[in-house]
């Protein structure tokens, strides 16, 4: 295989990836909170100065959640493709791949919480 050939597969790879993650962002209300969400955070870290290692906790954190959101509208689209029937097997997956999406997102609120607060204190002189 070419360099040349591997290199227009990894663009397309990219562009792919890319062309997924906007067309979930037009039509997930939810995903759209959690890039508002994240966007929020991430300005507050700045703000606050928040170490480099909290910084990076931050980070995963927002990615992970992001990617399990992304993962749940995967499931529900390709779900939603194969039957317009009520079908335990189908409503259990929807479920299931949002509850991990709502773990992840507490989980996250927790864990930040737990970051910010020291610095939110510090700033506000408490």
């Amino acid at each position: 295989m070419s360099f040349q050939k591997i290199s227009t597969q990894r663009v397309l790879s990219f562009k792919y990836a890319f062309t997924g993650i906007i067309s979930a962002l037009k039509e997930e209300p939810n995903l759209k909170f959690h890039f508002l969400t994240a966007f929020l955070v991430l300005t507050a870290a700045i703000v606050l100065g928040i170490s480099k290692w909290d910084f990076m906790i931050i980070i995963f954190l927002i990615g992970f959640v992001v990617s399990l959101e992304l993962t749940n509208t995967a499931i529900e689209a390709v779900v939603d493709s194969f039957t317009n029937d009520a079908h335990p097997g189908a409503k259990l997956a929807k479920d299931v791949s949002a509850g991990a999406v709502l773990v992840a997102a507490v989980t996250s609120a927790i864990l930040g919480t737990v970051i910010f607060l020291p610095y939110i204190q510090t700033f506000l002189n408490l």
